[in-house]
């Protein structure tokens, strides 16, 4: 029996968190179990190279020399846009993809529909396929790793809380609690190393074998305030 598999994307963007333009996508196709079958990275050439000044204030700019090493190591390609979108849709088709994932995917599919409209002049609205369902990682590991005990002590021993008191349950803390402790751990913050851990969150969360919401939640669950 072939197994349902999910792609992950997670992109980096430039601009502002408001009105965020894509600079880096990455992606893997995965099972529920952490396999994964294919990947890919892609700088945009359309705002990475075409938009210098908005390069300078991009959320992660102080990674930008990273770019460069793995354009040279190969680990990247650069392509347009366009490209990237046609990869993702013939990535879809060939391993019969219905669902796409991505680690506060609210923010992933904005970014990447408003570079292709910035872009296009909203001449193309949806940069992914019509008709997928979009799941958001962040929303399930909200409601079945973040609500466990062990979590809540983990957060409350190693001070993993927000200025409101309340838990921290961004991926790379996330990740953390999954590595037993590993408190040195920190995110790359490039799309293809940050989708190889959200496969492993996305693993996680099918493993607890409990029922939850996959669907995106822009106020996401209810983490309790304890402070």
């Amino acid at each position: 029996m072939k197994r349902k598999k999910f792609l992950v994307i997670d992109v980096e963007t430039a601009n502002n968190l408001d009105d965020p333009f894509v600079y880096d996508i990455g992606g893997a196709v995965c099972d529920k179990y952490g396999n994964i079958y294919e990947q890919f990275s892609f700088i945009i050439k359309d705002i990475f190279d075409d938009e210098p000044e908005m390069m300078k204030v991009a959320y992660y700019a102080n990674k930008l020399p990273q770019y460069y090493d793995k354009l040279a190591n190969g680990s990247i390609r650069k392509v347009s846009l366009f490209e990237a979108k046609e990869h993702i849709k013939q990535v879809i088709g060939r391993h019969n993809i219905f669902e796409v994932c991505a680690y506060n995917a609210h923010f992933d599919t904005t970014a990447t529909n408003k570079t292709q409209r910035w872009l296009t002049k909203s001449k193309y609205r949806y940069f992914l396929p019509y008709g997928l369902q979009i799941n958001c990682i962040w929303h399930m590991a909200c409601q079945v790793i973040c609500t466990q005990k062990t979590y809540i002590k983990f957060c409350l021993e190693h001070g993993y809380l927000s200025p409101n008191g309340r838990l921290m349950t961004n991926a790379e803390t996330v990740y953390r609690y999954m590595l037993f402790d590993d408190s040195n751990f920190e995110e790359e913050h490039t799309g293809l190393a940050d989708v190889l851990i959200e496969t492993e969150i996305l693993a996680h969360c099918f493993r607890q074998k409990k029922k939850m919401d996959k669907s995106i939640n822009r106020l996401c669950w209810r983490i309790p305030q304890l402070k």
